[in-house]
């Protein structure tokens, strides 16, 4: 399994942008599926974003689709969320997760970030 740390959260007002970072720990970790996952307060955790091992194919949430971008290099072990046009529904602690090659779920996730966004 990959360590996973987020970093780059923070508050911003609405419209603002913000990008959250992922650094990724441990072997192999280009055969690693990625994702950023979000928890609001008093919510279910829910899917926002991911992407394959080589970062060709992508994968949004219809919430966050045309406002938000999954990127990854795999030579630094790093996998960002650039995210635009924020709205207060945005608020959520973000977590990074990986997800092994053949598995089913995410199995790796980061302790979050918190993402505040005022109106």
């Amino acid at each position: 399994q990959v360590q996973l740390v987020e970093s780059g959260g923070g508050s911003v007002q609405a419209g603002g942008s913000l990008r959250l970072s992922c650094a990724a720990s441990g072997r192999n970790f280009s055969s690693y599926s990625m994702g950023w996952f979000r928890q609001a307060p008093g919510k279910e955790r829910e899917f926002v974003a991911a992407t394959a091992w080589s970062g060709y194919m992508t994968y949004y949430a219809d919430s966050v689709r045309g406002r938000f971008t999954i990127s990854r290099d795999n030579g630094k072990n790093t996998v960002d969320l650039q995210m635009n046009s924020l709205k207060p529904e945005d608020t959520a602690v973000y977590y990074c997760a990986a997800r092994r090659a053949g598995e089913r779920e995410f199995g790796s996730w980061g302790q979050g970030t918190q993402v505040t966004v005022s109106s």
